[in-house]
């Protein structure tokens, strides 16, 4: 497994990637930074940690919108997302730091 330097948000991580993996995980990177920045540019969310648990859950959404390229047992709708509850979810395994939204 080949080792890659990366950067998001300003900060160096040293990931594996496998071999001829390497194009498809910077565009992940790079998906990940740009919601990062996103989020903390709009303002209203500082820690860093807060940032990253709500790129991923955007990042999940968008996921779960796409067309499968094959069909999934039991597709992700819209309607079968939940956003609040898996927000208020997150907000109390975070109790300590605060709300999410």
């Amino acid at each position: 497994m080949k080792q890659m330097e990366v950067t998001i948000l300003g900060q160096s991580y040293l990931l594996g990637c496998p071999e001829g993996g390497e194009t498809s995980l910077l565009a992940a990177v790079a998906a990940v930074d740009r919601e990062m920045s996103g989020i903390r540019d709009a303002g209203k969310v500082k820690a860093r940690e807060r940032i990253a648990v709500l790129a991923a859950l955007n990042l999940a959404y968008q996921l779960a919108e796409r067309p499968a390229a094959s069909a999934p047992a039991a597709p992700v709708t819209p309607g079968s997302v939940n956003l609040d509850a898996l927000v208020q979810r997150v907000d109390r395994v975070l109790q300590d730091d605060g709300l999410l939204l």
